[in-house]
């Protein structure tokens, strides 16, 4: 008979805690009558091994210390229809598992147990992860991703097996808790919540206010070339070129100071780096379809369609050309600064389609 739940507990010398976690786990199977099993995927240097296989528990012994790769390791193991996941500090209560059980066969496939939504009691989150890291950067993945997540690094979470072989988890720090959403939302898979208890949890807090939230902001950001390339990209470029083409029509003075050849150079050089930034963001696209981070992506289809090779080769002369021509009919330093501008902008161009051209055509070759 297989196995319908799979707890899985990752761990890293939690010895005060774990054992007290465990036997809420077996008081949770045995009044609910599960057919479960608890996994605790272990890289402790104290007792917590010890105390883990004392109650009968598997445990997965590496040496690898990170909170995503110890949660790699113990879901590689896991044989339920169903995984629930939670830290092995104390700081969660699994009495509540009943209610992510419950929630999960109302026709979700991934549920997140909330802490934002339920009680977080006295002292178990400083104030600063409650109020500013963790609502901000919910917000920002919920953004980025549309979807609707509360609390984004809730440690406390159920997800079908069968969905959970979709995702194809890979971080391996506490970033792993933001890819779990992110890559849930991008292949449609129904996540729900519920609100749960936060206690204070047992030993020294592992947490890494700033390393842990950067990497977490990070891993976003590289999921999302649209807000780190495109957008910065796409203002820097309009916005210099729109101050390029006013700088035609006259000159410019701070305090009758002539500021026009400092503004052509300023203008010509955000022209330039929005350009490159526009091109990093269509790389960035090229790389995850590439790398199977992504499956599909319209905007690449659509350029690929309408800009071929010869075309986007095509339009990269054009624009040497246009530069030839404004320095033969315009004899002013503004215009030569707007001819280098094209100049670079049509070079660019010219190898982007070349580098663009290369990872689709292996790409597809594959």
């Amino acid at each position: 008979m297989g196995v319908d739940y799979s707890f899985v507990l990752p761990c890293r010398n939690e010895e005060q805690s774990i054992g007290h976690c465990i036997n809420q786990i077996k008081s949770v199977i045995k009044n609910n009558k599960l057919n479960a099993e608890i996994i605790v995927s272990d890289s402790s240097t104290d007792n917590s091994k010890i105390i883990s296989k004392k109650l009968n528990i598997k445990v997965i012994d590496h040496e690898d210390v990170g909170y995503g790769i110890a949660l790699i390791h113990g879901l590689k193991k896991a044989k339920g229809k169903y995984i629930v996941i939670g830290d092995a500090d104390g700081s969660y209560n699994f009495l509540e598992t009943p209610n992510l059980i419950k929630k999960i066969t109302q026709g979700y496939d991934f549920v997140i147990g909330s802490r934002l939504k339920g009680r977080i009691n006295k002292g178990s989150m400083p104030w600063h992860h409650r109020y500013i890291g963790n609502p901000l950067l919910s917000k920002i993945l919920n953004l980025f991703f549309k979807t609707n997540v509360s609390d984004t690094h809730s440690g406390f979470r159920i997800i079908k097996k069968s969905v959970l072989k979709k995702l194809e988890l890979k971080t391996k720090g506490m970033e792993f808790a933001s890819e779990m959403i992110i890559k849930a939302a991008k292949n449609n898979i129904a996540i729900g919540e519920v609100p749960i208890s936060y206690l204070k949890r047992t030993g020294k807090s592992k947490l890494n206010s700033f390393g842990d939230g950067w990497r977490h902001l990070r891993f976003m950001l590289m999921f999302s070339p649209t807000y780190l390339f495109f957008i910065p990209g796409f203002t820097l470029f309009i916005f210099g070129i729109m101050l390029n083409f006013m700088l035609l029509y006259g000159n410019f003075y701070l305090k009758e100071t002539d500021i026009t050849l400092f503004l052509s150079v300023f203008s010509s050089f955000l022209s330039i780096l929005g350009f490159q930034l526009v091109n990093l963001g269509l790389y960035s696209r090229i790389y995850a379809l590439h790398s199977g981070f992504e499956k599909q992506d319209k905007l690449i289809d659509h350029i690929a369609k309408m800009f071929p090779f010869e075309r986007g080769i095509l339009i990269g002369v054009i624009l040497l050309f246009i530069s030839i021509i404004n320095v033969l009919l315009f004899q002013r330093i503004q215009n030569y600064l707007i001819s280098l501008t094209i100049i670079v902008l049509g070079i660019q161009t010219i190898f982007s389609v070349f580098f663009i051209s290369m990872m689709l055509v292996e790409k597809n070759e594959k």
